[in-house]
């Protein structure tokens, strides 16, 4: 994309905010047509990254078959599946690990982010062992 076309603008514009609404037939449309599956914004985030982190497991799913790349960092290092456990999306969690996402990989790792917010569930899912203050309180 260049700043001298602002059709092409407009469209990622669209698609990103897409992704983020969950719009899963609209970007499929796209992909299926030649955009390609890891399209990033001016922070790296991708179309996956900003689906995972509005909690669409059904878009992360259309998207990871049509070949984004679970493993693709933003340019801050983040994962789409820490930002997934972050936001406590278990569909889209669970969407992410199916194609692959590593629990261990990116900054902070989705396991380092699950510890942080106590997120026992996603620990028992990426094989980790919750510790006590990795269980929230009561409440």
């Amino acid at each position: 994309m260049t700043e001298s076309d602002p059709e092409l603008e407009e469209l990622a514009s669209r698609l990103f905010a897409a992704a983020r609404a969950g719009d899963t037939d609209l970007l499929v449309a796209y992909v299926d047509a030649g955009v390609p599956p890891d399209l990033s914004n001016d922070k790296g985030d991708t179309l996956l990254m900003l689906a995972a982190y509005h909690g669409h497991a059904g878009t992360v799913r259309a998207l990871t078959a049509r070949g984004a790349d679970p493993e693709r960092a933003n340019d801050r290092g983040q994962l789409p599946l820490a930002g997934a456990v972050f936001k406590k999306e278990p569909d889209t969690v669970r969407a992410l690990l199916d194609a692959g996402a590593d629990p261990r990989a990116g900054i902070p790792t989705a396991v380092e982010t699950a510890r942080m917010f106590g997120h026992a569930e996603f620990l028992a899912w990426f094989g980790e062992p919750a510790g006590p203050s990795d269980t929230p309180p009561p409440g």
